[in-house]
């Protein structure tokens, strides 16, 4: 079994073993553990159950890690994407006012349509139509409006009905206990500590706890309380309200997350092949649709591949034996759901800020002395924060794309499915716009 084992994963030609594969799941799930808790926090919002969409994180998590270590056989962990949790909350749910289960439903929609479009072969078709100043300035986008969100959890910015925001009072309890917590995980990446997100989530709470900043009085935790998101999604309300516009953000992003992940784990650990094609993108693709799927069925958003599968494959993971063991990581992790409710917003408030930070650095990708590349790029990452909306930006992204590069003549180098991305979106701002 062993040998039949280390043959399906390919160990000769990957120069791994079971020890080096362990190691690179443990790091891997060290390093993106944090969504443990952060993920429950900003879905809490709507008021979803923290226990169930902890436990939902974490059951997500793991079939995502087993799918894609077993079927597509990489070295690349999936988990709730931090950015489509936020939009998935503060603007579908909290600012559209969708009910949440008609959310979920719009998660799960999409992950069917990912399944159709991959065995069809479109998904990869959108891979290579897309520009990649798109990708990156999505990232750069969704980073600062995590980052956004958290400073205004943090207290650090608040409303004002004058300039829009300001300064927050500094010297509140809550304030002062996120930059606490804003200052020590940073600390801890920089003294590259692995896991800093995660140790800096729990250094927070900790701390809050110890100066009488939170009270937490342990709640009765059972399994009955798990069921408070399962099958709870509502498919026939996401159909009723016409909810295309999240479906497409979703599956856009999703799309974005895939291949910036692909591109940086792919590079690192030497998967592409002579062709510089990454072997069986089917089942990378096929995976995260599925898990996707399954996520909204458990009761979390969209699913998809962490740029932290880079920290596994340098600690030496080359095979899906890596993200298996990430994924039966997250299944122990189940058992910390009861403390999940004593994780305060001032405590993953950093992890979203420096979340946000780590993204922005995808604007490198960019070349700004090109003004066909610079201008749609930052229209896209300046409208994502400032109308706290992913598919504004996608839309602005897409459109000015496409006319600038017709007043440039360049007309016959646009793909002809940017052209038709670009018209639905011209379609969507009229629609907006007469409504």
């Amino acid at each position: 079994m062993r040998a039949t084992l280390e043959r399906y994963f390919e160990f000769d030609r990957l120069g791994t073993n079971w020890r080096t594969e362990l190691l690179g799941g443990v790091t891997t799930f060290v390093t993106m553990a944090y969504i443990i808790f952060v993920n429950p926090s900003i879905l809490s919002v709507t008021g979803m159950n923290v226990a169930a969409v902890t436990a939902a994180t974490c059951l997500a998590s793991a079939i995502g890690c087993f799918l894609m270590g077993g079927l597509a056989r990489y070295p690349i962990a999936l988990a709730p994407g931090m950015g489509l949790n936020a939009y998935f909350a503060f603007v579908v749910v909290k600012g559209m006012g969708v009910p949440w289960p008609a959310a979920l439903g719009a998660v799960f929609v999409s992950g069917i349509l990912f399944l159709i479009l991959t065995a069809a072969g479109v998904r990869q078709m959108i891979l290579e139509a897309i520009p990649h100043e798109l990708y990156a300035s999505v990232a750069v986008g969704i980073g600062l409006f995590i980052a956004f969100v958290g400073f205004h959890n943090a207290g650090i910015v608040a409303g004002d009905s004058a300039t829009l925001v300001r300064l927050g009072n500094l010297c509140a309890p809550g304030t002062l206990l996120a930059l606490f917590g804003l200052f020590l995980t940073g600390a801890l990446m920089i003294w590259r500590v692995r896991g800093a997100m995660l140790l800096g989530v729990i250094g927070t709470t900790l701390a809050g706890a110890l100066t009488g900043v939170i009270h937490w009085s342990p709640q009765p935790y059972s399994a009955a309380s798990l069921s408070g998101t399962f099958l709870k999604l509502d498919v026939a309300a996401t159909l009723r309200l016409g909810l295309l516009e999240i479906v497409f953000v979703f599956l856009f992003v999703d799309l974005f997350d895939n291949i910036r992940t692909l591109v940086a784990v792919g590079k690192r650990a030497g998967l592409f092949n002579s062709e510089g094609r990454i072997p069986r993108l089917n089942g990378i693709l096929t995976a995260d649709a599925l898990a996707t799927t399954a996520g909204s069925m458990l009761g979390t958003s969209t699913v998809v591949s962490y740029i932290e599968s880079a920290a596994g494959v340098v600690a030496g993971g080359r095979s899906g034996v890596t993200a298996i063991v990430t994924g039966v990581l997250f299944l122990v992790a189940l058992f910390v759901a009861p403390l999940a409710g004593a994780i305060p917003v001032q405590a993953t408030a950093p992890a979203l800020i420096l979340v946000g930070a780590l993204m922005l650095s995808h604007a490198a990708e960019i070349e700004w002395s090109d003004p066909l590349r610079a201008i749609p790029a930052f229209l896209t990452m300046t409208s994502i924060p400032l109308t706290f909306s992913i598919a504004n930006g996608l839309a602005f992204g897409f459109l000015s794309y496409t006319i600038l590069r017709l007043l440039a003549g360049q007309a016959r180098r646009i793909h002809w499915l940017v052209y038709v991305l670009a018209a639905l979106c011209a379609a969507r701002f009229i629609y907006l716009g007469n409504g």
